[in-house]
């Protein structure tokens, strides 16, 4: 007797996470801040200790991938 499809689909799409999936809410934020990074004027980053070339390394990295801060 073989498996049904969905019992071999449940069991081979299920991820192997040690920590769960950030929430839409996390990746809306991040994506949100990375933007207002990406704005800030020279002084700004100068006050907070960051490099234009910093500032736009951090702005282009996908909403996905999530600091380890947002889990």
């Amino acid at each position: 007797m073989t498996p049904s499809l969905s019992r071999t689909t449940a069991a081979t799409c299920v991820p192997n996470r040690k920590k769960p999936m950030p929430s839409l809410f996390v990746f809306l934020t991040v994506w949100k801040e990375r933007r207002e990074l990406a704005g800030l004027s020279d002084a700004r980053l100068k006050d907070i200790g960051v490099s234009r070339v910093d500032a736009a390394r951090e702005a282009a990295r996908p909403a996905w991938d999530v600091p380890s801060r947002c889990r």
